[in-house]
């Protein structure tokens, strides 16, 4: 559980995973479950994602009741919403939660998208049954959310997934949730180097289809996946300080996402990979 005072900006990861979760004696180090990440700003609680790593972190706020956070949604595929059924304080009253999502290229909204999931025959309790309050915010490229003293800005990355980034700035400190990004038609994605400019931290996508052998023999700027190669660019133009990978291949085990930091940390060494449970406070 992050913890703090109120000058604090903290941010931890509860689920590194993409497409589902890999539990298993080979990713206990990193993690295995899928996409969650808690900040803590100020006296605001942000969640972004909700997949299987957001059970974890709602076990954890059951100490903390009645629990008010904000929860964004970069899309709506699995691996970002599987968690949100098993999310324990929203099934409890006196608990109030914002949730915030673009509509799918199809026009569902995040409401209709959480809902259906927990519908028969794919779970036994519907959404209605969740005794917390639940307000459900449509979201636009574009948008501007204050809360209170800290401003979340979002812009589209990947038009055909509906994805949304993030930008959540305080006390002139800036974190940047940019995954499921599109692959742009340049050398650099625009979008991104809109909401990462001087950014303190940018969570990114992990390489996903890199052999071990390429990413042993070869500097992470050769590697063979455009869509990273784009967004390492993009960060550095954008004056990023710090980049922190994750989501990574379910099938990318302990001992290959070692060898992918090591490289990594050799050309770029302020840049990490996440794992479960990593707390990086944010200067």
């Amino acid at each position: 559980m992050v913890t703090g005072s109120t000058t604090n900006f903290i941010v931890q990861f509860w689920g590194v995973r993409s497409q589902i979760s890999a539990p298993g004696n080979s990713t206990i180090r990193y993690g295995g479950n899928t996409s969650c990440i808690e900040m803590r700003v100020g006296k605001q609680l942000l969640i972004f994602d909700g997949g299987s790593g957001l059970r974890l972190l709602g076990n954890n706020l059951l100490k903390q009741m009645p629990i008010k956070a904000n929860i964004f949604f970069s899309h709506c595929y699995w691996d970002s919403i599987q968690g949100f059924p098993f999310f324990t304080p929203a099934f409890i009253a006196g608990n109030c939660f914002h949730i915030y999502g673009a509509a799918t290229a199809e026009g569902e909204s995040i409401e209709y998208c959480l809902n259906r999931q927990m519908l028969a025959p794919n779970f036994p309790v519907p959404l209605k049954i969740m005794q917390s309050e639940l307000r459900f915010h449509k979201l636009i490229s574009g948008n501007k959310i204050f809360i209170d003293d800290v401003t979340v800005e979002t812009l589209s990355l990947n038009c055909k997934q509906s994805s949304m980034g993030y930008r959540v700035t305080w006390q002139g400190r800036s974190v940047v949730y940019a995954t499921n990004r599109s692959l742009s038609s340049g050398n650099l994605d625009n979008n991104l180097l809109h909401l990462a400019r001087q950014a303190d931290l940018l969570i990114l996508d992990a390489p996903f289809a890199i052999s071990a052998d390429e990413a042993e023999k070869y500097d992470p700027r050769l590697w063979q996946d455009q869509l990273w190669q784009v967004g390492m660019k993009t960060a550095q133009e954008a004056g990023v300080k710090r980049v922190v990978i994750s989501r990574y291949n379910p099938d990318h085990d302990d001992n290959f996402l070692d060898l992918v930091q090591a490289q990594v940390q050799s050309i770029l060494p302020n840049h990490i990979l996440a794992h479960e449970g990593m707390i990086l406070p944010v200067f």
